[in-house]
């Protein structure tokens, strides 16, 4: 029964529970509201970067990302997900570097820690960088959403994805 458990808690979306933050007295937001425009045709602009997100990670729609079912990819999975996207009528799309999936980290959050305004329903599990680790040549760099760590693992393991273009 204890493997049973384990199991499941290992594997599952950890989308039960709900997102906790300190208030801004204690940690001001790494991703405030101000920062991003929901550009209403499901794509979030970052003006801080500069860059625009695909709103819902992929498997998921809706205004509030809620239509559907999270995906999960192998990285080259992802890598020809993004290839084949036109969100929005954009067919730029890709896999957003190591750098920028940890630009929407809120830091002030957890669970998930990530702006829930513009990003709704976004799982707390792993998503998948485009960033190769230089130390392991067969892993990549993904950003767990729990906590807004990240780690490298081979390429052939399962993560979400959610979708990056440098915006107009």
């Amino acid at each position: 029964m204890k493997y049973i458990i384990t199991t499941l808690i290992l594997f599952t979306n950890f989308t039960l529970a709900q997102q906790i933050c300190t208030t801004e007295a204690e940690i001001p937001s790494t991703t405030p509201d101000s920062r991003f425009t929901d550009n209403g045709d499901g794509t979030i602009s970052d003006n801080g970067t500069g860059l625009m997100w695909q709103k819902c990670q992929l498997g998921l729609s809706g205004s509030s990302c809620n239509i559907g079912s999270a995906t999960d990819h192998t990285w080259q999975q992802a890598l020809d997900e993004a290839e084949q996207s036109s969100i929005a009528g954009y067919n730029d799309w890709r896999l957003p570097n190591h750098k920028e999936l940890l630009s929407i980290v809120e830091h002030r959050c957890y669970n998930p820690s990530i702006n829930t305004t513009y990003f709704p329903n976004t799982s707390n599990w792993l998503f998948w960088s485009s960033s190769s680790d230089a130390y392991y040549p067969n892993s990549t760099w993904y950003v767990i959403f729990d906590g807004g760590f990240s780690y490298s693992n081979l390429r052939s393991y399962y993560r979400h994805v959610r979708l990056v273009r440098f915006g107009q």
